[in-house]
């Protein structure tokens, strides 16, 4: 199965590479399957996979009865800037702008673009209603009571142990369930550092990060991050030398909102680089199940050896956002943490816990991540392709490499904030730039969600948006 598995991607690697240096340009048609399948001495179904691993990565369409044709690719974002210096750590104050926002893109009749859920449609609520009642007909009492001494239902921790196999052996002991991936996060805050401390990030990232920061008294230092290969390890560690971090913060897989997945090696050597520095890294990897790599990435945790690694995650992008439990390997932390998850809220809803140690324990679990990415991945490459006809050619475009956002780099004159507005006025939401940072930046920025179907009011959305860009830019 694995000599299988690596043809494919081997196929799929060489035939990218020859996308990227343009051998086969925008529009080009692939060689046929079975021109192919003897050219490189494959079986079809080998081809077949390596094709269907191209269109996941929004590199190819099919076309009925016509073959695979290559993909219309937007003008990338720019390259990550490392001059050798870096900004002051500063108090992040972005909650009441970003309240607004979101109490705004949530009006009657919006064209919902800004906030990022996972779409109604793809999510198993089925499945989820079978699992709930079976779990209520094997153990009734889970309904009845809560387990007040214990925060871990086991069979959702075997879970949690048995997905990981993968990369690495997790000690169950270090596992604290959590009511969302945000409180694991947020408990994680607290417990390795405290009010007037600096949290580094990527920049751009995600705006609760901030938020939650803001929320604790601390501060943010944003670090130079690749569009490509996620934050500069080099910019990092010269903060660290600086002393001028008390923890870090990160998104290596599928960084919201630029999409990226960071290299291993580079993820190797941040994990020896906090190790060196003995500095706590809260690892942030809910999106990790919804690239569109042939395997799930590793984790930070996965080279993690000293401990200093917290890894938070949840399954709420897969299966349903209502199902609110998380979970954070703690490390090290496991003790302060157990400690803040008991004081703050308790124990997390058991009943729920055992409800997704058996989905995510079942065959259904792993069906779902790949209808999912599939899915997901189609959408990000119409509403690219949408993007790039309706927005002024100047603009710059993500090339998410997972999860179901797009990031938008816009001409240097258009304000995203004032956009927003003008945007909410014709019924459009979206999620302008200067929420994803601690210091203002990207204000000519913004961030699309691209998790919903395509319809003929998506496309008009983004083309009218498109107009709003065009006027600004004028």
């Amino acid at each position: 199965m694995s000599s299988q598995l690596n043809l494919y991607e081997h196929l799929a690697d060489e035939l990218g590479g020859l996308i990227a240096g343009r051998v086969f340009a925008p529009g080009d048609r692939l060689p046929s399957i079975r021109r192919l399948a003897q050219q490189k001495r494959l079986s079809i179904s080998t081809v077949m996979q390596a094709l269907r691993l191209l269109e996941d990565r929004g590199l190819i369409d099919a076309r009925p009865q016509a073959g695979f044709y290559v993909r219309h690719r937007p003008k990338s974002l720019p390259g990550g800037i490392s001059d050798g210096s870096l900004p002051a750590p500063a108090f992040v104050g972005i909650t009441n702008l970003l309240m607004q926002v979101m109490r705004d893109n949530e009006g009657p009749g919006i064209v919902q673009l800004g906030s990022a859920w996972p779409p109604d449609e793809l999510l198993p609520i089925q499945r989820i209603q079978k699992t709930v009642a079976s779990v209520v007909r094997s153990d009734p009492s889970l309904l009845a009571r809560e387990r007040c001494t214990a925060h871990n239902e086991p069979g959702f921790v075997r879970q949690v142990i048995r997905r990981a196999v993968d990369w690495g052996t997790l000690d169950p002991a270090e596992i604290v369930v959590m009511n969302s991936c945000t409180e694991a996060i947020s408990i994680s805050l607290r417990a390795v550092a405290k009010p007037g401390d600096t949290i580094a990030l990527e920049s751009a990232t995600y705006f609760v990060l901030l938020q939650l920061i803001e929320s604790l008294g601390m501060k943010a230092l944003e670090i130079p991050t690749d569009p490509e290969t996620g934050i500069s390890v080099d910019a990092l560690e010269l903060a660290l030398n600086q002393g001028l971090v008390q923890a870090c913060l990160l998104i290596p897989n599928c960084n919201n909102p630029l999409g990226t997945i960071m290299p291993e090696l580079n993820k190797k050597r941040l994990a020896a680089l906090v190790a060196k520095h003995d500095i706590p890294l809260i690892e942030d990897d809910i999106y990790g199940d919804l690239c569109f790599t042939a395997e799930r990435p590793w984790p930070v945790k996965a080279y993690d050896t000293s401990g200093n690694v917290l890894l938070c995650s949840s399954f709420s992008k897969v299966i349903s956002p209502a199902v609110r439990v998380g979970y954070v390997v703690a490390g090290k932390y496991v003790q302060q943490i157990a400690f803040l998850k008991t004081v703050t809220t308790g124990s997390t809803n058991h009943f729920f816990q055992a409800v997704l140690g058996d989905y995510v324990g079942s065959r259904h679990y792993d069906a779902q991540v790949r209808r999912m990415r599939r899915a997901l991945a189609q959408r990000i490459a119409q509403m690219s392709d949408a993007v790039s006809a309706a927005f002024p050619a100047e603009c710059s475009i993500s090339q998410p490499k997972g999860g179901f956002v797009l990031w938008i780099a816009l001409p240097p004159q258009v304000d995203a904030l004032a956009l927003h507005g003008m945007a909410l006025a014709q019924g459009i939401a979206m999620m302008p730039g200067q929420l994803f940072s601690a210091s203002g930046r990207y204000r000519n920025y913004l961030r699309l969600n691209c998790g919903n179907a395509w319809s003929g009011e998506i496309d008009n959305a983004v083309k009218r948006l498109g107009r709003l860009v065009h006027e600004a830019a004028a």
